[in-house]
């Protein structure tokens, strides 16, 4: 026996990571469910709107036959990446070769988390929206790439300013996260911005990744355009997609990368050395919702506008002036005068138990505002109003 316990250190890249900026949030979360607390979590990304019977059949189906019992095809059943082939062309009006143009994903987030290994060599630059989904940054530093931060302000739409990217940085970029319909800032984006992008992309010869994870999530009758759509776009871009949020998937851990025929074989490459693809049955139950899911998609839309419009209405009643968004079914909130974005997080949870996400956990530009999700049904919606508004009955100062 040995007489001093091993000890095991992160490494320098787990060490360069950032720290975990919502564990005090959730902890006094847990706290007051313990106590007996009515806690209303608007926090979390995550549909509370079940998956549709249609596709649990359809998984139910699949789980019992043997042939989906072993090994999934790295690349993903030929007949998953045809419907996705056949959904992309209906929905953009882009074709995709699915032999090469497309690879199932175990969700858009491992695609994200993989992508730097595959096409940076450390000491490349990737060019990271902010306030953004931390998975860019993680999976960078976890690739030996060196983030460089692109401000989302609001005095630019929270669009980037691609322009003031300085040179030597972009000499040495070799990879750049997009990210429209937008989380958390919910902005979305036209062909115009696409448009810029894609040129830029190929005046720098660097690689866009776009995140298209809310593609599907908008309202008042926007649909959001794919980056493929712009001519010359399969030469610098590759898009990812999920089934989490547009069919309530998201334990299922399913989606897809399109693109660049290059750089899905590198990305395919990486997977088939850290994975083994993903369960037929689910690939299976994907293929019937992209097939099959587009009313039962449009009902959920109509939840979530419903639910947008009480919140938005609410929220300006008490004083906000926020607009309404036009994709995801988040609202970024601008936090009142006297407050940071965590100390106005824990005030909502110590004293209102409502659970909202400070802007700062999604990077140092989100700093002044919050996020709620509207993953949570009407009448807890409106109980989270009420509570704001009788704890707080001239609101001024919140």
């Amino acid at each position: 026996m040995l007489k001093q316990p091993i000890s095991f250190e992160p490494t320098g890249r787990l060490q360069k990571l950032p720290p975990y900026l919502f564990a005090e949030i959730d902890k006094k979360k847990r706290e007051l469910i313990a106590k007996g607390k009515d806690v209303i979590d608007l926090g979390v990304g995550d549909p509370d709107i079940p998956t549709a019977d249609f596709i649990i059949e359809a998984l139910s189906a699949a789980a019992r036959n043997p042939r989906n019992h072993r090994y999934a095809l790295d690349q993903g059943m030929p007949e998953f990446r045809h419907a996705i082939r056949d959904w992309f062309q209906h929905r953009f009006g882009v074709k995709l070769d699915p032999d090469k143009e497309i690879l199932p994903l175990i969700g858009s987030k491992e695609g994200i988390g993989h992508l730097p290994l595959a096409v940076l060599n450390p000491g490349n630059v990737c060019l990271i929206p902010d306030p953004g989904y931390p998975v860019y940054r993680s999976g960078t530093l976890f690739a030996e790439g060196i983030p460089y931060t692109m401000p989302l302000l609001e005095k630019n739409r929270y669009f980037p300013d691609l322009d003031a990217i300085p040179a030597d940085i972009l000499k040495n970029a070799k990879l750049m996260f997009l990210n429209y319909p937008n989380n958390p800032t919910s902005q979305v984006a036209d062909k115009a911005f696409f448009e810029k992008a894609v040129a830029f992309a190929h005046k720098h010869r660097i690689l866009i990744a776009h995140d298209a994870a809310y593609s599907e999530m908008t309202f008042d009758g926007f649909k959001s355009p794919s980056i493929l759509e712009i001519p010359g776009a399969k030469e610098v871009a590759v898009e990812l997609f999920s089934l989490s949020k547009t069919y309530s998937m998201t334990g299922w851990r399913v989606g897809f990368a399109v693109g660049n025929a290059q750089v899905i074989a590198l990305l395919a490459k990486v997977k088939s050395n850290l994975d083994s693809g993903i369960f037929q049955a689910i690939q299976i139950a994907g293929m019937t919702a992209l097939q099959e899911g587009q009313k039962t998609l449009e009902q959920n839309l109509k939840i979530y506008q419903e639910r947008r419009d009480l919140l938005v209405q609410g929220l300006r009643d008490l004083g906000w002036k926020i607009e309404a968004p036009k994709g995801t079914f988040y609202v970024w909130i601008p936090v009142p005068a006297g407050y940071t974005s965590a100390e106005l997080a824990l005030k909502f949870l110590e004293e209102l138990n409502i659970v909202v996400t400070p802007g700062n956990g999604f990077g140092p530009n989100g700093e002044g505002y919050f996020r709620i999700s509207l993953t949570m049904a009407e009448s807890r919606i409106m109980e989270a109003l009420d509570r704001i508004k009788k704890s707080h009955p001239h609101h001024s100062k919140l």
